[in-house]
């Protein structure tokens, strides 16, 4: 309880006191709405020359950014070559003959009896029994295979431009924050430097407050660095500083990892394509068989009576060569079987990335609903200790405790809110979902 005489000397007090405690309002509340797409402002209160923009594009969704980042991603070219190694098998499946024909030019002279001979032959090679339908079986699978691995490739990349974006969101709820705080401690020292000055507050408060508004100085910087950062690794990945409007993702309702996964699909493709190599060696047996066509010309003097040609067919069958395709069936093999261990292990990660993706997004709904309840009462608590200090029924340095608890808890919620969405992103990944 006040005596009249008390609350008459502490008047002016209490009014600058008042004063302060409205300034803090205005500024709490201000430092509450943030212009969510506000990305590539300059802000004044900018501590480095370095300065990565990011700009607003409401043309771009994200479905369109994986995209564009997918046309310049490293791993096209190797895509392009996986396809064009398949229209060369493809081409090689629909010849007629199952590798290049020979020609044989001969010729020979005999100088005692005067004889001349010429020949010249066709050698074709055949197709083995069942080797030009594993050749065509091999052509399909390369081409199955180059287009799942291109859809593999864009899940990655999907998944980079989700982590991108989301850590590049977090880092700008850190920096709008600290620029927040860093706002009201400077106003909350001139504050106190002018009741310093009437002499309402001892020298010591001022110094708190230096030493406090130095702290947050120290904050935003690091906070302005790593939104730099954060900026620069986006640019990186996408190759743009186009940001979309919104690419907040809905949830997709899968329980687990299934068989048609894009990694899983690229994989098993990987695998079914190296067993179609492997038969279409096995087809090859001991060699192809070669049909042999060709003339031969007896030349002599010119009053010779012989004259002959002779036209001659042959067939060239190869034998006892299974022996030799071995090596070559086996070194198959052993990539064959390292893509099938590779297999069994990427599907126990997907199982794992599942269960976390799905943990986190539980946590994360539970830890939002408490960071606002956290939020609310420290909201309550601030200002009924704002108006203590107004009158005097506190030091400023419990005022500064419970601001600095305050800020945290705004903080907290608007970093929850964010890992909520980020975390529907990360799920959808998880379970090879592409926007």
């Amino acid at each position: 309880m006040f005596t009249l005489d008390l609350f008459q000397k502490r008047v002016p007090r209490l009014l600058l006191g008042q004063v302060f405690f409205l300034a803090i309002l205005l500024l709490s509340s201000q430092s509450a709405r943030s212009d969510d797409t506000d990305w590539g402002r300059d802000h004044d209160l900018q501590t480095v020359d370095h300065l990565d923009p990011i700009i607003i594009d409401a043309t771009l969704t994200l479905p369109k950014l994986i995209d564009l980042t997918m046309a310049k991603y490293p791993d096209t070219t190797w895509l392009k070559s996986l396809e064009e190694e398949a229209t060369a098998i493809s081409e090689r499946s629909k010849s007629w003959t199952a590798g290049a024909s020979q020609a044989i030019l001969g010729y020979q002279s005999m100088s005692t009896f005067k004889l001349n001979w010429g020949t010249g032959m066709v050698q074709v090679p055949l197709w083995n029994i069942g080797q030009r339908d594993a050749q065509h079986n091999l052509a399909n699978e390369a081409e199955t295979s180059a287009e799942l691995q291109a859809v593999g490739i864009k899940l990655r990349v999907a998944g980079l431009v989700r982590i991108a974006l989301w850590n590049m969101a977090l880092a700008k709820i850190r920096y709008e924050q600290a620029e927040a705080e860093l706002d009201i401690y400077e106003k909350l020292l001139a504050t106190i430097k002018r009741r310093v000055e009437l002499g309402d507050l001892p020298r010591a408060d001022e110094l708190l407050a230096q030493t406090e508004l130095l702290q947050k100085r120290s904050v935003f910087t690091l906070a302005e660095a790593e939104l730099m950062h954060a900026r620069k690794r986006y640019t990186s990945i996408t190759q743009t500083n186009k940001v979309p409007v919104v690419y907040e993702e809905n949830l997709v309702a899968i329980r687990e990892i299934e068989q048609k996964h894009p990694t899983l699909s690229a994989i098993n493709s990987q695998i079914e394509r190296k067993q179609a190599e492997v038969n279409a060696i096995k087809a090859i047996g001991s060699g192809q068989t070669h049909v042999v066509a060709g003339i031969l010309s007896d030349e002599g003097q010119d009053q010779r009576s012989n004259h002959a040609e002779f036209f001659n067919v042959g067939v060239i069958v190869p034998f006892g060569g299974s022996a030799h395709a071995q090596p070559q069936i086996a070194a198959v093999n052993v990539e064959l079987n390292k893509l099938i261990a590779e297999r069994q292990q990427l599907y126990r990660d997907l199982e794992l990335a599942h269960h976390e993706a799905e943990h986190n997004l539980e946590v994360n709904r539970v830890e939002l609903s408490t960071a606002n309840e956290q939020k609310k009462v420290s909201e309550e608590l601030l200002t009924m200790t704002q108006l203590s200090y107004s009158v005097g029924e506190i030091h400023l340095i419990d005022l500064l405790k419970i601001q600095s608890r305050t800020q945290q808890a705004i903080l907290y919620a608007k970093e929850r809110a964010v890992m909520l969405q980020r975390d529907k992103a990360l799920y959808n990944q998880a379970v090879g979902v592409i926007p």
